[in-house]
């Protein structure tokens, strides 16, 4: 499968552990942005068109799960496709909140095809109408240029 380009987005609280990943992701195309924590991600994620979240699960103050509720609760951002990284096993409790579990330690090409497969679906299918609670009229502008920005569920959207 050929991949498409992709912002994918790195979160995790010891950046030298991103590094490897961030320099795979780079090497097959992508573009990478690193964060080491979940508000500066969510802000990211609402100034740039981020295509892909890779979050890591244990992290202080707000943790990988938590990172994915607020993705989840925001209508913007709600369809990005969110990889979840753990040295711990998989949670049955929040599987509903990420796209794909995988625990470390994990091969980078296995996160690599992740990426394309999840970017190459929602570029082949696009976002689906009816699959979120969010009106047209407020999608569109959460889609507006980052300068003139106003999404109607803000405070949901960015604590």
């Amino acid at each position: 499968m050929e991949s498409a380009v992709a912002n994918v987005l790195l979160v995790d609280d010891e950046p030298e552990n991103a590094l490897p990943l961030a320099l795979a992701l780079e090497n097959s195309g992508h573009r990478v942005h690193i964060t080491v924590r979940a508000s500066a991600a969510m802000d990211l994620m609402r100034r740039q068109n981020i295509q892909c979240l890779i979050t890591d699960y244990q992290m202080p103050d707000v943790d990988g799960v938590q990172l994915c509720r607020m993705v989840r609760a925001c209508p913007c951002l709600a369809l990005t496709p969110v990889l979840m990284l753990s040295a711990a096993p998989e949670p049955a409790e929040h599987q509903w909140c990420w796209s794909q579990f995988f625990r470390k330690p994990v091969c980078l090409e296995e996160i690599i095809e992740a990426v394309d497969a999840h970017v190459a679906a929602r570029l082949t299918v696009g976002p689906r109408l009816g699959t979120s609670k969010v009106s047209i009229r407020a999608a569109l502008q959460c889609e507006a240029p980052a300068s003139s920005r106003w999404c109607p569920v803000r405070s949901a959207c960015w604590p």
